[in-house]
């Protein structure tokens, strides 16, 4: 097979040449009259026709245009002739794929829809989308609405599947989706690192679309995979999603042609031939040949067919399947059904639903209604208000009417065409009222589905439960948080088209809800930018709702994505908008998430005493309100902020104390800031003792694929290891720590090590790099305005200077102290 490829390669210069021969052939001129009339020098049409040298593309299509020929078909061909990056090899063992990280190998990660058994023709347009994908890795095929794109985008990808073994990724970008925006590139490319399991630490949180485009490429230049990208709105939607260097290849469809794409090639699909028509209608009806099937004894009706479908697959597929399942009905039956409809989409689709049931029927222009793209049983369950059994049944039968997709298992979609079909007979079927109760169901159960994931995700402390609507009947059941992490990647996309319906609609309890049970999920996979967003808008529909409560969580939510998103000051402003709100309302579950939320910030900024008070506060709080588990956070906090003050035993004291309390996930926050806390303030009297509860703390964090806080363990355990005078071992854990927060784009997160790690370089005899570390300590801390950084990074300085500058060292040490006496109460 490699040979083979090889020798094509070879010849695609000459293959070129003889093309372009048959273009001069065409002309009936000369080089020199050929040469005149395109402007190109007579010498170099020479090379060209004679196949020493390869055109430029534009000589090509001066050639083309001359005899009034299309240059796209050459595209592919030239692009091989001219020496494009190599073909990938066609086996996978040839370039073996990365170690996978630690834990659990998974298997490759597979979203193509299913291959169309009955895929008819298409030889030429096949040809070409594998050919461009040979030459320039992407390839993008347009055509009108119903004309197959996705159909073939979808079968050369299953072909390549061999090739590309690391991932086959689908994205639908809903570029002419009725009722719906196209997907943004920055949702699109969020959807794609999380179908290829990128951590959320990894993807970048600042920096718009240009970030995660550089991370998105970056993963795949060491895969080799295929991606999809179906309905394309425009060039500017699909350009961020390009692969980049690398193996990679993707296929993109969109009813326009992608003109801003010039480097990509085209692939343009006309209606289906009328033999390939008759071909197609026959397999898909599972009409036998010959003179015994339906379609051979009535000719004529069945070319009426193929006309009434405007040799359409998506429509001829769509009447195949009422001949399939009515074995009874003539051709000319199925040619008056056809007449009744509007045109040659609503002629077929019509004539599908009216073939369902009357339950059947509402439930699929229902389904018009939804506001996500792919969708469950469940979600039909309650838009429908049916029970899930009978939501799973009337889905297969609309599977097999071809008036729903299934692009997974278990997952379903309605066609761009068959949606718009739906949602319009909704329109005119359905009345207002019952438009949006159906609504108001689907938004009850995002929220409440969203609370069951939620629950089953390691956070600090139980949240309060949806109040939000109704809770539907059925909801899916999360095992473990890898179940509701999965279940949050995969409806991601609908969440966020839930919450816009939800603001468009009024929904404002929904919109306040909504993100608050997306927290643990976007701390784990999107960062905080969209989450400070999201809060911003919830906390606008809890002003419109006027409940003390709402608007106190909302502020106090809308504070803690700013503290994480590194804005102090309006994280500040938050809580304090907050503050008075929660004490009005009286929940001493969120008085001590926000007294909890006030320490950290206040410890951030460099004070002490303050945020001690709130963590001890926070704990009585959370007591209180019988939460055990906050109360064990509280605790775990304060230990952890005895420790950095130097007070060791009495943090080793609270450590063990937090870890008392039993909790079923061994990498639930609490334990694990315990645990490290334990294993730093017990290094020098209990070296064994603490690197048993650093090591498992790092292995939890490693498990649990959490990468923020497996740099802090590693940071952790190099200064415990410094403790115990290992030197060389504390260095190399300090050197990990870093290496991750460089490969997640976390330069702030580096405020919290570098005092850590530059004392560890000092006491190691590495005196230079120590003054490196503390001066870029001191150089972020102001910036970010974490105070507490700024004083250790100014002793830092002052004990590596002693020796050599003491007068240095002491102008360092005055710096900390007026730091500190900022910083003191009533200062």
């Amino acid at each position: 097979m490699v040979v083979e490829q090889r020798a094509a390669k070879a010849d695609a210069p000459d293959e070129l040449a003889a093309r372009l021969r048959l273009l001069q052939e065409l002309s009936g001129r000369g080089v020199r009259a050929l040469a005149r009339d395109t402007g190109l020098s007579s010498s170099s049409l020479s090379r060209y026709l004679g196949g020493q040298t390869v055109p430029p593309w534009p000589a090509v299509i001066a050639l083309c245009r001359l005899v009034k020929r299309d240059p796209r078909p050459l595209r592919p061909l030239w692009e091989r002739a001219s020496n494009p990056l190599p073909a990938p090899p066609k086996s996978s063992r040839q370039v073996q794929p990365p170690s996978p990280p630690a834990g659990a190998p998974r298997p490759p990660r597979n979203d193509l829809p299913r291959d169309m058994p009955d895929f008819t023709g298409r030889e030429a347009e096949l040809t070409a989308v594998l050919a461009g994908v040979s030459g320039s890795r992407v390839v993008a095929v347009d055509g009108m609405a119903g004309v197959g794109k996705t159909c073939l985008a979808v079968h050369a990808a299953h072909r390549l599947a061999d090739d590309y073994p690391d991932a086959q990724l689908y994205v639908d970008l809903h570029g002419f989706t009725d009722g719906r925006r196209p997907l943004d590139p920055d949702p699109a490319l969020r959807t794609l690192l999380a179908a290829l399991d990128v951590p959320s630490e990894k993807v970048p949180q600042e920096g718009g679309v240009e970030q995660l485009a550089a991370c998105w490429r970056s993963e795949l230049a060491h895969r080799r995979a295929v991606v999809v990208l179906d309905n394309a709105a425009d060039a500017d939607q699909v350009r961020p999603l390009l692969p980049g260097a690398g193996p990679s290849v993707a296929l993109i469809t969109s009813r326009n042609r992608l003109l801003g794409l010039d480097e990509v090639p085209p692939v343009s699909l006309d209606v289906l031939t009328p033999e390939e028509s008759a071909e197609l209608l026959a397999r898909a009806s599972g009409d036998p040949r010959g003179p015994d099937g339906r379609l051979a004894r009535d000719p004529e009706s069945a070319a009426e067919v193929l006309r009434l479908c405007g040799h359409l697959p998506l429509a001829l597929r769509l009447a195949a399947a009422r001949l399939r399942h009515r074995p009874g009905w003539t051709v000319g039956i199925l040619v008056e059904r056809m007449a009744e409809g509007v045109d040659e989409f609503d002629t077929a689709f019509a004539m599908s639903v009216r073939q369902l049931d009357r339950n059947q029927r509402r439930l699929f222009r229902l389904l018009g209604l939804l506001p996500g793209s792919s969708f469950d049983e469940y979600v039909v369950a309650a838009l429908a208000d049916i029970p899930l059994r009978s939501a799973r049944t009337m889905l297969e039968d609309l599977l097999d009417a071809h008036l729903v997709q299934q692009p997974a298992a278990g997952r379903y979609r309605l066609h761009d065409l068959v949606h718009q079909h739906a949602r319009r007979a909704c329109v005119e079927q359905d009345s207002p009222a019952e438009q949006e109760r159906a609504l108001g169901r689907v938004l009850d159960y995002y929220v409440h589905a969203a609370a069951a994931a939620d629950a089953a995700m390691p956070f600090v402390s139980p949240g309060r439960a949806a109040s939000a609507g109704r809770p539907p009947a059925e909801l899916p059941r999360f095992t473990d948080k890898n179940a509701a992490l999965g279940w949050f990647v995969t409806e991601y996309t609908n969440l966020m088209a839930v919450f816009e319906a939800a603001v468009a609609a009024g929904a404002d309890a929904h919109v306040c809800e909504l993100p608050r049970f997306m927290r643990a999920f976007f701390a784990r996979r999107c960062g905080t930018t969209h989450l400070n967003a999201l809060f911003e808008r919830s906390l606008a529909a809890a002003e419109r709702l006027g409940d003390p409560l709402q608007l106190a969580e909302a502020h106090s939510d809308l504070g803690f994505a700013r503290y994480n998103a590194g804005r102090m000051p309006e994280a500040g402003a938050a809580y304090e908008a907050a503050a008075p709100l929660v004490s009005r309302a009286g929940d001493t579950r969120s008085e001590a998430e926000l007294t909890m939320r006030r320490g950290y910030l206040r410890w951030d900024e460099g004070y002490v005493e303050e945020p001690l008070e709130f963590f001890r506060l926070a704990g009585k709080l959370y007591e209180k309100a019988d939460c055990p588990m906050g109360a064990a956070h509280a605790v775990g906090y304060e230990a952890w902020a005895m420790l950095q003050l130097g007070h060791r035993e009495e943090a080793a004291r609270l450590a063990r104390q937090a870890l008392d309390v039993p909790h079923a996930d061994p990498a639930w926050p609490p334990t694990l800031t315990a645990r490290i806390t334990l294993g730093v303030a017990i290094a020098g009297e209990a070296p064994d003792e603490a690197a048993e509860h650093l090591q498992q703390a790092l292995e939890l964090a490693r498990e649990d694929g959490h990468k923020h806080n497996e740099a802090w363990c590693l940071n952790c355990l190099g200064v415990a290891l410094r403790t115990m005078g290992r030197y060389e071992e504390a260095l190399d854990s300090h050197r990990q720590a870093f290496a991750l927060l460089d490969e997640l784009f976390e330069e702030h997160w580096k405020i919290h090590f570098l005092n850590g790690y530059a004392e560890t370089c000092r006491l190691a005899g590495l005196p230079e790099e120590a003054l490196r570390l503390h001066r870029e300590a001191l150089e972020l801390a102001p910036r970010l305005g974490y105070r507490y950084a700024e004083v250790l990074a100014h002793e830092g300085i002052a004990a590596v200077l002693d020796q050599t500058d003491p007068p240095a060292a002491a102008e360092h040490r005055a710096a900390g102290q007026a730091v500190l006496e900022e910083l003191r109460p009533g200062a």
